[in-house]
């Protein structure tokens, strides 16, 4: 059976379920089946680039944003900025009365990125971050999830359609189906990140 698609998916969920009858709620199922794989899975493929001229306080985030992997100032050298606990945050703010200047710091405030100091200019800044995963629709009908691991989605919808249906046996056969996916592909993600030892070249100097 092939699930390459979004409709594939729905027929082969519908399959596992031997039901006919679940066309208006299989789409539910696969809806929280990646809201739980954007919390759990951390795979190179959702890691996004921002790059945005700071010269506030505050600054948006990016609509698909999950998790900060790191935050950079650009501008005068690269400088990566340190994160910080609100409480840290108000700290600082009220032992130096909101001082400006090349922001060091950052936290997460309020859904924002708020840095410190209070820029005393217009500073290049990049996010890198994880992103939330693509949502399968009829328009969008795969993603690169989908691509490579079918299995995470069909198990995980599986999973999701157990309190819609109350008394499916099977959740905890699928339950561990689903967190063997997940794993591994965070374990692949790892490995194709940090396991290479890499070779090293060694140049001899001309006499």
């Amino acid at each position: 059976m092939s699930i390459a698609t979004y409709a594939e998916l729905k027929t082969a969920i519908a399959d596992f379920l031997n039901r006919d009858d679940l066309d208006s709620v299989i789409g539910n199922f696969i809806a929280l089946a990646e809201a739980d794989m954007s919390r759990a899975i951390r795979h190179w493929r959702m890691e996004g680039r921002a790059v945005a001229e700071i010269d506030t306080q505050y600054s948006a985030i990016p609509a698909d944003f999950m998790e900060i992997i790191r935050f950079y100032i650009t501008s005068n050298n690269t400088q990566p900025l340190e994160l910080i606990s609100q409480n840290e945050m108000l700290d600082r703010k009220r032992m130096a009365a909101n001082a400006v200047g090349m922001p060091k710091y950052y936290a997460l405030t309020a859904g924002e990125i708020e840095v410190y100091p209070i820029p005393d200019g217009t500073y290049t800044s990049e996010l890198y971050y994880y992103k939330r995963i693509s949502a399968l629709s009829d328009s969008n009908t795969t993603n690169w999830l989908l691509q490579y691991y079918p299995d995470a989605y069909l198990y995980g919808a599986l999973i999701d359609s157990a309190p819609y249906l109350k008394d499916d046996a099977r959740i905890q056969i699928w339950a561990s189906l689903f967190q063997n996916a997940v794993g591994s592909i965070n374990i692949e993600s790892d490995k194709t990140k940090f396991g290479g030892t890499g070779l090293r070249i060694k140049v001899r100097g001309l006499s």
